[in-house]
């Protein structure tokens, strides 16, 4: 009789469903899924959850797959020794293999008075606290949206577009990652929907009070509601774990997800740093490197030597309301190009992926192993990287990757 595998996966996210249910393609697999909720939390819904228009969650009958064990519960700690994770509740979980895949969350904004009097929306509970305040806020109050990356963006057009206030703090550009003539569709959107954006080195947040905002070129902004969008960061557990991290957190591991630690730790999503370079915080990514995290732990499970990293992003939507949005167009390295879809197409094609999101990892979870998209040529330019980083020559970094 073949002996059993136990696999277990901590964190039930875009990453780590994706995960599990690509493990149960073997017969002689166990997954066990933990994951602090109840219910999928779809993350790029949050800021609707906060504009009114969605609750951002899935139940999880609808993309886990029926082999898969949920426990509900938080990992205190990962004994890679004794191959098993404690639990918050008591007890502890033991494992052949485990899959990383905690995601990430808000960054300790180390701004005075941001922690105290702003509210970050990078988790469900954030955005669920959020949205009772802006209820009891009149509509004239004024809003403050800090951080111009898709997150605030986006929240700032859907506050906006319910008739708020609003004013959308930069710290800097406006959408880094956008093209320019993307950028300038996404200005004009904003400037349509009313919010006042302010961008530019001297708006970077220099102190946050319950009814002010102070950027370092002195200006003092009034806020009745200040919402922090600015800033990543990743639970400690692999760090608590004594396990390598870099330097926001995220697991250290090769090209192969494994981590440089333990063979049998494998990582995936916003809590993954593969060589030492992250790959963008994103559900484009998340997924992918889930497939890719559940391919190494079978791979290894039968003896066979796991496939590399090779990532491939198509771009970034961005929804400007719920009746306009963008689509900036990207390379295979994930460089923003001047090709772009705005308007109402760009928020169809915004809610097409949305839902597309669930379909891919309920479609996994329904055919495991069906999912093909992290097997898509990324191109060259992260074999570069790696070239760079670890001084080899070409052709040495070409069979590494």
């Amino acid at each position: 009789m073949a002996e059993n595998t136990d696999v277990v996966v901590i964190g039930g996210g875009y990453a780590g469903v994706m995960a599990a249910n690509r493990l149960t393609q073997r017969d002689d697999v166990t997954v066990t899924l933990i994951n602090p909720r109840p219910t999928f939390v779809h993350r790029v819904r949050l800021h609707q959850l906060v504009g009114g228009s969605d609750d951002a969650v899935v139940d999880y009958r609808e993309v886990l797959g029926e082999r898969v064990r949920l426990v509900v519960d938080t990992v205190a700690r990962i004994d890679p020794a004794g191959r098993r994770v404690a639990l918050a509740a008591g007890g502890t979980v033991g494992y052949d293999y485990l899959v990383y895949a905690v995601g990430s969350g808000s960054a300790d904004p180390r701004v005075p008075g941001a922690a105290e009097f702003a509210y970050p929306i990078a988790g469900l509970e954030e955005a669920a606290r959020l949205r009772p305040v802006l209820d009891a806020a009149p509509t004239t109050a004024a809003v403050t949206v800090v951080g111009a990356g898709p997150t605030g963006i986006e929240t700032a057009a859907e506050l906006a577009e319910g008739g708020r206030a609003v004013t959308l703090v930069c710290g800097g550009v406006l959408g880094p990652y956008l093209h320019p003539r993307g950028r300038r569709s996404v200005a004009e959107r904003l400037a349509e929907l009313g919010v006042t954006v302010l961008d530019g080195p001297g708006t970077k947040v220099t102190a946050v009070t319950r009814d002010a905002v102070q950027l370092a070129d002195g200006r003092k902004l009034p806020s009745k509601v200040t919402i922090w969008t600015a800033g990543f960061g990743v639970p400690d557990l692999a760090a608590r774990s004594g396990l390598s991290t870099d330097a926001l957190g995220r697991l250290l591991t090769d090209e192969t997800l494994t981590s440089v630690d333990e063979v049998r730790i494998v990582a995936a999503g916003d809590s993954a740093a593969p060589s030492d370079l992250p790959l963008r915080m994103s559900c484009q990514a998340a997924m992918p490197l889930g497939a890719r995290a559940a391919d190494t732990v079978l791979s290894r499970i039968a003896g066979e030597q796991p496939s590399t990293l090779n990532q491939v992003f198509a771009g970034q939507c961005i929804s400007l309301g719920r009746r306009a949005g963008i689509f900036q167009f990207a390379n295979r390295s994930d460089v923003a190009v001047w090709f772009h879809i705005d308007g109402r197409p760009g928020a169809r094609l915004k809610e097409f992926v949305c839902r597309g999101i669930v379909k891919h990892l309920a479609d996994e979870a329904g055919k495991p192993g069906s999912y093909s998209l992290h097997r898509v040529s990324g191109g060259a330019k992260r074999r570069q990287l790696l070239q760079a980083v670890r001084g080899e020559a070409p052709a040495t970094a070409e069979r590494a990757a």
